[in-house]
């Protein structure tokens, strides 16, 4: 599928009118289980931070925690998702390194489950339904079984760009063990051995910190951007400009990119 064939599928807003698919909600209590222990070891890493860690240490969880939001919002969102833009091989594996390491599923699923998000926007088959609330578009998305709609019109959403992408087939069918390494070693074991950090302080500080603080401002576009701002563009749309978009990356001009998802840049402001 080519970037104009990808964006003309994705523009092509569809509403679910169909009468509404029984639906019980599921939890799934592994999801809930870990993400509470992300989220303790993550305050117990913002101790860390301010206490005890080296300054050295704060600079590279800012770098890393950037630089992995930075390999979401370019790579899987931009690049490959949208096909905004073209990239030669070199940039496309830093940017599918740097995606690795925000830990937000592999390229193809994010790109698909985005896909998804903005042809059927905040209706059932939204994988993160605004509609639902807050905490549901936030967070709670990931912690009960998907609605049966999500999963009827994933099936039909056309992702053979990716599935033929030998760089997107890689990252997938090796996925584990470049997270393990990416997500994981590198983070810890970089301020260990460039500056003695304890392997304690880099694992709570720069996997665990970082890892939480990205997914929750990857999820305020799910869910404050589509509640708390502005609608220039288009008024139709429950996305806004966002009144934190400035936190997030530019993605929080969400308004503009649900209106135009084309274009490369996250605002008109370019």
């Amino acid at each position: 599928m080519t970037e104009t064939k990808v964006n003309e599928a994705i523009c092509e807003t569809e509403q679910v009118h169909h009468v509404k698919t029984p639906y019980k909600r599921e939890l799934v209590w592994r999801n809930i289980i870990l993400m509470a222990i992300l989220h303790l070891s993550a305050l117990y890493g913002f101790y860390l931070a301010i206490t005890a860690v080296q300054f050295k240490t704060i600079i590279f969880f800012n770098f890393i925690a950037f630089f992995s939001s930075f390999g979401i919002q370019c790579g899987a969102h931009r690049l490959w998702c949208h096909r905004t833009f073209k990239a030669k091989l070199p940039l496309q594996v830093i940017l599918m390194v740097l995606q690795t390491m925000a830990l937000q599923n592999d390229i193809f699923e994010w790109s698909r489950d985005h896909r998804l998000h903005h042809k059927y926007s905040d209706t059932d088959a939204d994988p993160h339904n605004s509609s639902r609330g807050f905490f549901f578009s936030h967070v709670g998305w990931l912690l009960c079984r998907k609605h049966p709609d999500v999963k009827e019109k994933g099936k039909t959403m056309d992702m053979s760009d990716l599935v033929n992408d030998p760089l997107v087939k890689f990252q997938r069918a090796f996925y584990i063990p470049l997270v393990i390494l990416i997500w994981g070693a590198v983070p810890t074991y970089i301020p260990y051995y460039l500056w003695g950090e304890s392997l304690w302080n880099a694992w709570f500080v720069c996997v665990m910190l970082r890892y939480a603080s990205v997914l929750n401002l990857t999820w305020c576009v799910n869910s404050a951007a589509h509640m708390y701002g502005m609608k220039p563009y288009d008024g139709s749309i429950e996305p806004v400009e966002a009144d934190m978009r400035h936190y997030l990356v530019g993605e929080g001009f969400h308004n503009y990119h649900h209106t135009f998802p084309w274009d490369y840049s996250a605002s008109e402001l370019g």
